[in-house]
């Protein structure tokens, strides 16, 4: 079977496809959790905002779940693109593993860059990725060897993500969507945490083929949650509540 045949078939199962399509719920991580989007439906004119450009989600159809994208900036404006983690590290050479290195003598005054605003808009002019930017940065940087290793890793971090942002692309389960709308809207899911809701569905025994009742206040989060431990096996009985979440309380 050959992999187009093989990509066909698994995009025909839409909501059991380990790649994701036009239409799905995807859950958008940027920057290692700095920022959570949650999509109810991914389409190809949909833009996602990071910073202050705005990139197509057209890259995200047909990509496994799992993959990381990268911003990047060309001709025709900001896109995302696949990018692949180097697996030996960050390349950081281990030269103060005896602490002989601090941070006492260094004062933060702002003139340690010598590399200006403009050298770095000229950069991206002509088709710098961020990648490159960044080394650049470090490059030009008098006070980066001298940091520690934790520090100079500290760095790097903060410049890729302003200049080289990543999107890890997400597949919506309870677990993932609790912890985007806890971070951005929490009033919606009643300032419940992950670990609450897991407490919740493990002292409710909520196991395969177990007779749920459930009554949720909180935005269907807790339903959801439900229906994804029980899977196809079992219905789950709703009853209504008409308190308010504050009365509850």
């Amino acid at each position: 079977m050959s992999i187009e045949t093989a990509v066909d078939e698994d995009l025909k199962q839409n909501h059991n496809s380990r790649l994701t399509y036009e239409g799905c719920n995807v859950l958008l991580d940027i920057n290692d959790g700095d920022r959570l989007v949650f999509l109810v439906l991914l389409l190809p004119r949909k833009t996602l905002k990071i910073g202050n450009k705005k990139c197509s989600l057209q890259p995200l159809i047909g990509c496994p779940f799992g993959s990381l994208f990268q911003v990047e900036s060309g001709k025709e404006g900001t896109f995302l693109t696949r990018f692949v983690e180097n697996a030996e590290g960050n390349g950081l050479e281990e030269k103060d593993v005896d602490g002989s290195k601090d941070n006492r003598a260094l004062v933060d005054n702002n003139t340690a860059q010598s590399l200006t605003s403009e050298d770095i808009d000229e950069m991206r002019k002509q088709g710098a990725k961020g990648d490159e930017i960044v080394e650049a940065l470090i490059a030009n940087s008098a006070t980066f060897e001298k940091k520690t290793l934790f520090s100079q890793e500290k760095y790097r971090v903060k410049k890729q993500k302003k200049y080289a942002p990543r999107v890890l692309l997400r597949r919506p389960f309870a677990r993932s969507i609790c912890e985007a709308y806890f971070k951005k809207h929490p009033e919606k899911i009643g300032f419940m945490r992950v670990d609450a809701l897991s407490l919740l569905l493990c002292l409710g025994n909520v196991t395969a083929n177990a007779d749920v009742l459930v009554v949720d206040m909180l935005g269907g989060i807790l339903t959801g949650a439900i229906a994804e431990r029980l899977g196809d096996l079992q219905p789950i009985l709703i009853g209504n509540c008409i308190m308010p979440v504050d009365y509850c309380y």
